[in-house]
């Protein structure tokens, strides 16, 4: 399976990133390593010379397997569920941007934090319809540029909207937009799911994209989930996405790299 690891293109306070600093540099030595592509995490695409990442990914002849958009909402507050409707405006905006940023790699668009949370003074159903519409709004922009969104299914302790793989599904079902589907990750369904094989089992053809870490959010093989098991089950679910490292930067950045890269050759990945 190809694989691929999230570096950040600016400084965050996300911790779960292996890798900041000069994302350039870092996207060298991940084709070192032997990566087959990269997940950018991106705040905001209109900050970043798009000459000079397409430079640097031609370079290496790496793929972009994603474009990660939770750091406009952990940055700067930016939320499809945010009661202040120029919030919303603002964030579609900037999803919207990521889009126009993704177009040339093909690569899909992650809908993760980014949804936010249900406000105090808001109901799960008003959140719930404006996480819709804004859906909508950014599959209706992506579409014609033959782009895919995925919808990240976060454990309860960062949102409190769309936790597992069935309620993802039902967002869908209630969307009608085929160009939207799910991320799992594993860190996110060790929490959450009753079983990950059956939750990958049922997102199927809806599974477009895949994040791995461990049960501590080390990379794959540094704690107890059984990732051999779940490559079985994305190879019986037909996957045939990229594997994504979404991995905290511990022992070091590049020894986590590393072991990922390593442990998941290991197992057959």
């Amino acid at each position: 399976m190809r694989k691929s690891i999230v570096i950040s293109t600016h400084a965050t306070r996300f911790s779960a990133l292996a890798f900041q600093g000069s994302w350039a540099d870092n996207a060298a030595r991940m084709a070192e390593l032997g990566y087959d592509g990269i997940e950018l995490a991106i705040r905001d695409p209109n900050l970043l010379d798009r000459d000079a990442v397409a430079r640097v990914i031609a370079r290496h002849n790496f793929q972009v397997s994603a474009i990660g958009t939770g750091q406009a909402y952990g940055e700067e507050g930016l939320s499809f569920t945010d009661p202040d409707a120029e919030v919303r405006r603002r964030a579609v905006k900037r999803v919207q941007d990521h889009i126009a940023f993704a177009e040339p790699y093909g690569a899909v668009i992650i809908i993760g934090l980014i949804r936010g949370r249900t406000r105090p003074g808001v109901s799960r159903e008003q959140a719930l319809t404006w996480l819709r519409e804004a859906l909508l709004l950014c599959a209706d922009y992506a579409a014609p540029r033959g782009l895919r969104l995925v919808v990240e299914a976060i454990n309860r302790y960062e949102t409190d909207l769309i936790h597992t793989a069935a309620e993802g599904l039902a967002l869908l079902e209630q969307l009608g937009a085929d160009n939207v589907g799910l991320l799992l990750d594993t860190f996110h369904m060790n929490i959450e799911e009753a079983s990950m094989y059956t939750s990958i089992a049922q997102a199927r053809d809806r599974l477009f994209h895949f994040h791995v870490a461990d049960s501590n959010r080390w990379y794959p093989g540094a704690g107890h989930i059984d990732f051999p098991g779940i490559l079985a089950a994305l190879r019986g679910a037909g996957y045939a996405g990229y594997i994504s490292g979404e991995i905290m930067p511990l022992p070091d950045p590049m020894t986590a790299a590393r072991e990922m890269i390593r442990y998941l050759h290991d197992i057959g990945a």
